[in-house]
């Protein structure tokens, strides 16, 4: 298949370069989506159907086997959330961070095993002075403020549905499911600023991008900094939600989790280090 471009095509590229376990393929309006084994279509996800059941069939047979014990449905449904929001909220804030270009995912598949995702693009936002402001699709807005807000609807638009067919599995109410989001996109694009050598720069983004609670995201990107033992800082973030994962390691929490103590936090910060 011949696969098409556009104006955030390079974002996608470079992502790649620095992050080889996630290649994305853009669709044409034309071009079928996959619909092999293994494949997960955000479409079906969120109609919370026979294809949301083998999508998290994948996530209760690897928590099952990595640790040994079965996961409740609850926790698994939250895993298999977060093993496809995670890669496409970067669809969305890699293309701003590296271009100020917003893309709206039309149409969007996932292969986890393989680490691909596949998208149709439908039109972007941008800001005036852009080259590509011309080129069709291109929804110009004003200022970084108003395309900051372009990133907050566009993930909206495209997990609002799916976190739907989610919702009666996971069992949460709404603050904390887009909590979960709210930690997606935050964690998503820090990592990513990290492996493109600019860490400082995507946690100023991430902080400006979600200064606090703006709907429906019920929280701020979270970051703060913990001194370590020489008082060298140790960046790292309070998340605003819980990925429950101490219901199947109670001895282990995330970095990250509110329930990890700054203590531990700074142990594992150096030790990493």
């Amino acid at each position: 298949m011949t696969l098409p471009t556009s104006a955030v095509t390079a974002a996608y590229r470079r992502l790649a370069e620095v992050y080889p376990s996630l290649e994305i393929d853009e669709l044409g309006p034309h071009d079928p989506l996959p619909r092999d084994a293994g494949w997960s279509d955000a479409d079906e996800l969120a109609a919370g159907g026979p294809a949301l059941d083998a999508h998290l069939a994948w996530d209760a047979a690897q928590v099952l086997r990595d640790y040994g014990r079965p996961g409740r449905p609850d926790v698994v449904a939250g895993f298999g959330f977060h093993r496809y929001a995670w890669p496409a909220c970067l669809l969305i804030t890699v293309p701003w961070f590296l271009q100020r270009r917003v893309p709206r995912p039309a149409r969007v598949a996932f292969h986890r095993d393989l680490g691909r995702l596949r998208v149709e693009v439908d039109g972007f936002a941008c800001l005036p002075d852009d080259p590509a402001a011309t080129l069709p699709g291109a929804r110009v807005v004003p200022d970084e403020d108003a395309l900051r807000r372009e990133v907050r609807d566009a993930v909206a638009a495209h997990l609002g549905p799916v976190l739907e067919g989610f919702d009666p599995r996971m069992r949460r109410g709404r603050r904390a499911l887009w909590g979960m989001v709210t930690d997606e996109v935050v964690e998503g694009l820090w990592y990513a600023g990290q492996l493109l050598g600019e860490e400082q720069r995507a946690r100023a983004e991430l902080e400006a991008l979600l200064p606090g609670s703006t709907a429906p995201y019920p929280a701020g990107a979270g970051f703060r900094t913990l001194a370590g033992p020489d008082g060298a800082p140790l960046p790292t973030r309070d998340r605003a939600g819980c990925c429950l994962f101490y219901t199947i390691r109670p001895e282990d929490t995330c970095l990250t989790c509110p329930r990890t103590c700054d203590a531990t936090r700074v142990t594992r910060l150096t030790a990493t280090a």
